[in-house]
């Protein structure tokens, strides 16, 4: 047991029950041989039929969202932030930050950069794409506007699991109309290293109560793994999803980086849920559900 200890990296879970909780939720709450295989070949094949496939179903894939440049650039931005050659974005450590003295630390104990669009211009050139918020807009039917702007990071032997939710059960991004993410890989997202796990048509039940278990949830018992649709992207491809699909990401076994840029569009005429409003559909608070 001690010899197995004294091999693991700054990555690697801390002790054998964490990871052994961790393959544990891998390998009950994801399943790995329903494949996402219909995908949009480029922002300009986006038809009619897409748009009413995504309120239908809930989500689209685009394969080449992104140019190679995009991508490189792109990684290129979130490295400078990580690394303090770029200023100003936020970054979430699950470590504190004075603990952190490498470059590696730093990388592998980030799992979140944010607010990036008032400091980093090669971010907010994507996020503000006009191939991307043309799209939206059609999904739309009328003007997006960008609602929330993030890097999510899952490093290598150690990236942990997003439990499965429901985007807008974030009270930041609780509004009277459906929000729609876009998730961009700039890694290779697989099916061993944390791609993105859907349960299609699942946002058709409308908002559904979190808890506070790993993260804010859905309960896992309520979570319809059978229908599990794992979508794998190359670098430069996108998940497009409703606000309200239950989505989730298992932990990252791998040795690979699986890095991505989420960005969350709005309709132009939507409005904030008030406290009250967001509690009785997202909470248990005000309904008695149970977990």
């Amino acid at each position: 047991m001690e010899e197995r200890k004294s091999k693991r990296t700054l990555h690697s879970y801390d002790t054998d029950e964490e990871e052994r909780l961790a393959r544990t939720i891998a390998n009950t709450l994801y399943r790995y041989d329903q494949i996402e295989d219909d995908r949009i070949p480029s922002w300009a094949d986006l038809t009619d039929k897409h748009v009413r496939l995504f309120w239908e179903r809930g989500y689209l894939v685009v394969e080449n969202a992104l140019t190679e440049s995009d991508v490189q650039t792109s990684l290129e931005a979130i490295m400078d932030i990580l690394f303090r050659r770029s200023l100003g974005s936020r970054i979430q450590f699950v470590k504190p930050e004075n603990e952190l003295h490498t470059d590696e630390e730093r990388e592998f104990a980030a799992r979140k950069i944010h607010g990036f669009m008032d400091h980093e211009p090669r971010l907010r050139d994507i996020a503000l794409h006009p191939d991307v918020v043309n799209a939206m807009g059609k999904l739309f039917g009328e003007q997006a506007i960008v609602v929330q702007d993030q890097g999510i990071l899952k490093p290598p032997s150690g990236g942990s699991e997003k439990p499965w939710h429901q985007d807008m059960a974030y009270g930041n991004l609780a509004y009277d109309k459906s929000v729609i993410g876009a998730w961009f890989a700039l890694d290779p997202a697989e099916l061993d290293n944390g791609c993105m796990h859907v349960i299609p048509y699942s946002h058709r039940e409308g908002a559904v109560p979190h808890y506070a278990e790993r993260d804010w949830q859905l309960c896992d018992r309520s979570v319809a793994v059978a229908k599990d649709v794992a979508v794998p992207l190359k670098p430069g491809g996108v998940l497009i999803f409703s606000g309200l699909l239950h989505h989730g990401t298992p932990p990252n076994f791998s040795s690979k980086r699986r890095r991505s840029i989420q960005v969350h569009y709005a309709p132009e005429s939507a409005v904030k849920l008030k406290p009250r409003e967001y509690k009785k559909m997202f909470t248990n608070e005000m309904t008695g559900a149970e977990c």
